[in-house]
């Protein structure tokens, strides 16, 4: 993680954290986030050799899929609770067609920005998980929702 703390610091970032140990960044930049994607990516590839999707969010982003969360009143263990992040937000329109199918007890909930995937047997066994990564093609980004709490307390 110091490493690649120190490569988005040498992309010229600012205020930059880690996220726990799962590979989210948190960072501070004057750039948009289009700009920004192209540049981390390009330094992945050159500084450490990850050829890698990135999907980069804004801070609001991060702060609404916390805040928006349709299952925060669920008591859940949080790593059963993935936040889907497609690349593009109009990715989001390929998770619609599940909303219709029944996967008790698992669900799934779309937000502005990401989809909520309660995973109820855990991640490895879940219809609706492996639905959901075959509809987003294996693009964008996941992680479960206690990650993205940490990551929003790093932007307060």
């Amino acid at each position: 993680m110091a490493d690649l703390r120190a490569l988005f610091e040498h992309l010229g970032f600012v205020d930059v954290r880690t996220v726990l140990g799962s590979g989210n960044v948190v960072f501070a930049s004057d750039v948009r986030p289009a700009e920004a994607l192209a540049r981390i990516e390009k330094g992945l590839a050159r500084t450490l050799g990850l050829t890698t999707p990135v999907t980069v969010l804004t801070g609001n982003d991060v702060v609404t899929a916390v805040h928006d969360n349709p299952f925060s009143r669920v008591t859940m263990n949080p790593s059963h609770l993935l936040v889907a992040v497609p690349q593009q937000r109009s990715d989001l329109g390929r998770l619609r067609p599940l909303l219709e199918r029944r996967y008790m007890p698992e669900r799934l909930a779309l937000g502005t920005r990401v989809a909520y995937v309660w995973c109820a047997n855990g991640v490895p066994r879940s219809p609706l998980w492996a639905a959901v990564d075959r509809a987003l093609e294996k693009t964008g980004t996941v992680q479960n929702i206690a990650t993205l709490r940490r990551a929003a307390a790093l932007l307060e």
